[in-house]
């Protein structure tokens, strides 16, 4: 991007309505329309659907059926303008809006009661290289599948998001965005270049703002905010643009990291009428251990990325998965290291034991998880579980009492480059840890279902975090929550009987200077959820 193209890209930062003036936003900038080189041709909508519309009750849910709102109105958007006219319009009327994008909320943060008007950005789906920019544009209802396919098929790039196809990519990676990729190249967020967002301003005005990570710009802690401060907390996120930091060229081929050719994948699957709390807690203790010694951004390891799939004893089987990038001259010796260091003391024959190479869009690469009733949890670790935490997780899963093939605890390699990055370079405070974990049960179709599956989980979260009030506090061990798996239980005193409060839990010391940005940008706290960044 030249000094010409970025003088011209900061001086269009708002569009739609008026100049927000600079008592919001200082300083001020001219109003004028900035595309930066979209696709031309039909633009979609915008279409206000309501209550009396036979389109109405298929656009309530998403993917957790647990929740379903009854809005006065989805207004599906297609343009900037649309969402700026959308948000005019629910902001004159005092109208309760949230913004959606793929529908992948853990919680009702897009369809609570509450909830009078929503806008809808899944059209805005367009995926292309700015050549004005320099980077490539993501309109914020992308799916993350889209995303992959556009940039693998068109340039052979990609980005180190999550294995979900139909995850909507705004949400992903506003609240970081993580994958299998992202111990060798970061988080989709890292290679954020700039954010178009519509905000309104304390006379209620709506316009939008593109922010980048340039330092003269003066919208720069906009985009801070957004490389995982999360999404639905500033305004509504329409696009943003794709650059790896530090990579100047005009060939889009060399601006995102190289997509895989293919994967080689282990996978291991044991049963868990073979498994004792012995085998059991070697192979949590082996796997932890291995991710203290092989998670710093200079390990050889980094380009490996492997998941612990701690299954419930009703599902039969548990098992771990082990992807590299075939491409690497020492990929077959890496992998054979790693599922050795972990398995060796296990002492269980497996069920499963295969070996693969995949192509790095075949399904069997991207697995789908199917919609249903679910509750989740989430917690990220500095250092492997403590004992006391193993033997509760021992205890839980191996649970005869409760029922579930689908619950399980899930252990994700992280890390890597990941921390190479400051905690408070961005908005993603968690930039020591080496291991993700997700607590889950799912997939059940019934409503009467609901207090028997989350009471089991809640309990097992409550019991591996014990010594630490029922919540992953951050210290030596835990590092805290990631914003994009949010759990209302953290903000509950019920639940968490810590005395640190949820912000800490999950935004870590970055909090305040999110609270600020908050004011600045959405001072009269438009844009709100049930754990969106409170004003100071």
């Amino acid at each position: 991007m030249t000094d010409v193209q970025r003088r011209g890209f900061l001086t269009g930062a708002l569009v739609g309505g008026a100049a927000l003036g600079a008592t919001a936003f200082a300083p001020a900038v001219a109003a004028q329309p900035v595309r930066s080189g979209a696709a031309c041709g039909p633009v979609f909508g915008p279409v206000a659907i309501t209550p009396d519309d036979p389109r109405y009750e298929s656009l309530l849910g998403g993917h957790n059926y647990r929740f379903a709102g009854r809005p006065e109105s989805v207004h599906m958007v297609g343009t900037t303008q649309q969402v700026v006219d959308a948000v005019t319009t629910a902001v004159a009327g005092g109208k309760r809006i949230v913004v959606r994008s793929g529908g992948h909320c853990f919680e009702d943060f897009t369809t609570s009661s509450d909830v009078q008007v929503v806008v809808d950005v899944s059209p805005m789906a367009d995926v292309f290289y700015d050549k004005k920019v320099g980077a490539f544009a993501v309109g914020a209802g992308a799916t993350l599948g889209h995303v992959y396919r556009t940039l693998f098929t068109g340039w052979g790039v990609t980005v180190p998001g999550g294995a979900c196809f139909e995850v909507g990519a705004g949400g992903h990676v506003l609240g970081g965005g993580y994958g299998h990729l992202s111990r060798r190249y970061g988080l989709v967020a890292d290679h954020l270049y700039a954010v178009e967002v519509v905000v309104v301003d304390e006379t209620g005005r709506a316009g939008a703002v593109i922010a980048t990570r340039e330092e003269n710009d003066p919208h720069r802690d906009l985009w801070w905010a957004h490389v995982g401060g999360g999404g639905g907390n500033f305004g509504v996120v329409t696009r943003f643009w794709l650059r790896t930091p530090g990579v100047n060229s005009s060939a889009p081929a060399r601006l995102l990291p190289k997509a895989p050719a293919r994967m080689r994948r282990h996978t291991i699957m044991w049963p868990w009428d073979d498994m004792d709390e012995t085998s059991f807690t070697a192979l949590f203790r082996d796997f932890c251990t291995w991710a203290e010694d092989n998670s710093a951004p200079d390990s050889p390891f980094t380009p490996l990325w492997s998941i612990l799939l701690a299954s419930h004893r009703s599902a039969g089987t548990m098992g771990m998965i082990a992807v590299i990038d075939d491409a690497l001259p020492d990929a077959e010796a890496l992998l054979a290291e790693h599922v050795e260091a972990v398995t060796a003391r296990v002492g269980v024959t497996p069920v499963v034991d295969s070996r693969q190479v995949i192509a790095w869009l075949s399904p069997q690469n991207w697995p789908e998880e199917p919609g249903g009733r679910y509750k989740h949890k989430a917690a990220e670790l500095r250092k492997g579980y403590t004992s006391a935490q193993i033997a509760a997780i021992w205890r839980h899963l191996s649970d005869g009492d409760y029922t579930n093939p689908a619950a399980h605890l899930s252990l994700a390699g992280y890390g890597g480059q990941v921390n190479a990055v400051s905690a408070t370079a961005s908005a993603v405070a968690q930039r020591d840890s080496i291991l993700k974990a997700v607590y889950s049960t799912g997939n059940w179709q019934d409503a009467d279902e609901d207090d028997t599956h989350i009471a089991w989980l809640r309990d097992f979260y409550r019991d591996v975090y014990a010594e630490t009030g029922g919540v992953p506090v951050p210290g030596e061990v835990n590092a805290g929550c990631y914003i994009n798996y949010p759990d209302i239980d953290v903000a509950d005193p019920d639940w968490n009987t810590s005395g640190v409060s949820w912000p800490q839990i999950y935004y870590n010391d970055n909090y305040p200077r999110l609270q600020k940005i908050k004011k600045r940008y959405d001072p009269g706290n438009v844009f709100r959820h049930a754990m969106s960044i409170r004003l100071p």
